[in-house]
């Protein structure tokens, strides 16, 4: 009953939710994980949050949509994925559509279908949406007897600051990915992109925004599923912020799952 009245009544707050929901004697709040309250009269989505229980009280995990005017910028294009436009990147080099342009349909995706998946950490989330990118290709391939020795390796850095890491790929060309479906768009969290800029010495006020998540990453796919990140990126976020990466210990099981896909697969860049 008190569900639907939040859910099917006028105008809520987020006090008036949390008092309804709340557990009879005690200070916190009954764990209700990710949701979104929609508006019947409306048809539109007026509330989504996320809430963690930890002790006693309940924990903001990060920004939520409820900080968000419906339909509004809650994705924010970052300066990290806006390399993908630059020629040489190595993985899916974007074209065809401004980055302001890949804004606006991203937001827009959003507010459609509000379900962002967990990412590695809590800062780190997954929306995957329809391939709007014309012409994309899947950002990697299987390996073969055939093909194995168009492979390529460098050690590379994605930024100045960063210690370079052994990567390896196809030059584009050599091989052909199938087409993608789907986009995994990679988002951070305000508050992570902060700590990451200032670790690196970077400009701490451009990272700051209203958004509460930044897009970080473009991945072209087959799957509407997350794609495992290659074992030196987990590697390289081990090290740390300072090194360029995000502080997350190695997760073995994540690490060998990664490895096995790996080792079977590479992805296509410019050589």
């Amino acid at each position: 009953r008190k569900w639907d009245m939040l859910c099917g009544r006028g105008t809520f707050t987020l006090p008036l939710a949390l008092s309804l929901l709340s557990i009879p004697g005690s200070s916190s709040f009954a764990p209700l994980g990710s949701f979104v309250l929609r508006r019947r009269q409306l048809g539109a989505v007026v509330f989504a949050s996320t809430l963690a229980v930890r002790g006693g009280g309940a924990s903001a995990m990060s920004m939520s949509a409820g900080e968000v005017a419906p339909g509004g910028r809650f994705i924010r294009l970052e300066s990290f994925c806006k390399r993908q436009w630059d020629a040489d990147y190595k993985g899916l080099v974007l074209s065809g559509k401004t980055q302001e342009e890949v804004e606006a349909i991203v937001n827009k995706l959003y507010w459609e279908t509000p379900d962002l998946k967990d990412g590695y950490a809590p800062f780190c989330k997954h929306l995957f949406v329809p391939n709007f990118l014309e012409g994309a290709r899947a950002d990697s391939v299987p390996i073969t007897s055939a093909n194995s020795h168009l492979l390529k390796s460098a050690y590379q850095a994605r930024k100045p600051e960063e210690l370079p890491v052994l990567g390896r790929w196809f030059p584009r060309g050599t091989v052909e990915a199938p087409l993608a479906t789907h986009l995994d768009l990679i988002l951070y969290s305000r508050a992570q992109i902060i700590k990451e800029t200032e670790a690196m010495g970077g400009d701490v006020e451009r990272a700051k925004d209203s958004a509460p998540w930044g897009l970080i990453s473009i991945k072209a796919q087959t799957i509407d599923s997350e794609i495992l990140m290659n074992p030196i990126t987990m590697m390289r976020n081990a090290l740390g912020k300072e090194e360029g990466g995000s502080g997350v210990p190695v997760d073995r099981e994540a690490y060998a799952k990664s490895v096995a896909f790996w080792n079977a697969n590479a992805v296509l860049a410019d050589d």
